[in-house]
């Protein structure tokens, strides 16, 4: 099979139906908990967030993300048996063995093969990078990214005090999610270029420490944790290096994006990030406030949005930047 270029065909996002709002949150918190009830607002007030998606007791993560790659596969009009490659990529997964993208594929009656791609809330971003690579090489022509994010699995709802109330906060405001990509093979380059940098000295910012050899057992280990301060330090340092680097690489800036979608953990810090980071903020489609923080599918859902507005329509070109524990960040620059 000759190299090719990859484009995106086609994306789509599964919303699961029930939300739960903020006043919802403080109310399972205050019932489950022990002489501590949460400061009415206080989410919102630090965040934005206004409500959050929740998927039914009964599914899981390759649910909400074989929901989404369903969508997508009748909206393009792309038959099951021509995928040549299935990708699972999210922070989420249904258990540690086996890989979630056998337990997507096999909903989805796949039979190519497949593997996961992790890296926190920049699963999908790195996905789209590994697709690209795989399909230049000429190895696959036509790949499924399948993302499938289910993070209120660990939300923790007792809480002593308050000083645990708020390291617990970035918790009620993340999303199920389910999201699909599907890149091709192409004559012309849909995905122009990427660009990732590191900081992994900063790992222990946000953890979901269960599950692991570190871990493997115990309650309390289940839960996500996340330093919001110790977090933006880390970008801090980060910097916009990396981004700066793949726009001059591709000889591009930020006012030849007619969207640009970026990572979204909370309102404020996203105004913080897109003055820090020189982003045009009117170019970024906000659903922090709307549907929370939905891990890495949140990119992919910013994008269709952005189709679905108008703001972006075939032929603009597209950012999609990527925030992340570990922590990570990147950039994939896409024409649509």
């Amino acid at each position: 099979m000759p190299a090719s270029h990859a484009r995106l065909a086609g994306v789509a996002v599964h919303l699961p139906e029930t939300l739960r709002t903020v006043a919802d949150t403080e109310s399972l918190v205050a019932a489950a908990s022990t002489g501590f009830r949460p400061p009415p607002g206080l989410v919102t007030r630090l965040t934005g967030v206004r409500q959050t998606h929740v998927m039914p007791d009964d599914w899981q993560a390759s649910d909400v993300a074989a929901a989404a790659a369903r969508k997508l596969l009748a909206d393009t009009g792309t038959d099951p048996g021509d995928i040549d490659l299935l990708l699972f990529a999210a922070a989420s997964q249904d258990m540690i063995e086996p890989a979630t993208s056998h337990m997507t594929a096999d909903r989805l009656g796949l039979r190519c093969p497949a593997f996961d791609v992790k890296n926190a809330c920049n699963s999908v971003l790195n996905a789209l990078e590994t697709a690209h690579a795989l399909i230049a090489q000429g190895r696959y022509r036509r790949i499924l990214i399948a993302c499938g994010e289910s993070p209120s699995r660990a939300v923790r709802w007792s809480v002593p005090d308050l000083r645990t109330y708020l390291t617990s906060i970035p918790g009620y405001t993340l999303s199920d999610a389910g999201a699909a990509l599907l890149v091709e093979a192409s004559a012309e380059p849909g995905v122009i270029g990427c660009g990732f940098a590191a900081d992994s000295a900063s790992w222990s910012v946000g953890t979901l420490p269960s599950g692991g050899s570190a871990h493997p057992r115990g309650e309390e280990h289940t839960y996500f944790r996340l330093d919001g301060v110790g977090l933006r330090r880390a970008f801090e340092r980060l910097g916009s290096q990396v981004l700066d680097d793949t726009l001059e690489r591709l000889g591009l800036g930020w006012h030849d994006m007619a969207a640009i979608c970026v990572h979204q953990v909370s309102e404020p810090y996203l105004e913080q990030l897109a003055d820090r980071f020189g982003l045009p903020l009117d170019k970024i489609p906000v659903t922090i406030t709307e549907h929370g923080n939905a891990a890495s599918a949140s990119l992919p859902l910013q994008l269709l949005r952005a189709r679905e507005s108008g703001r972006a329509a075939p032929g603009d070109l597209v950012a999609l930047v990527g925030l992340a524990g570990g922590i990570s960040m990147g950039m994939s620059v896409i024409r649509l």
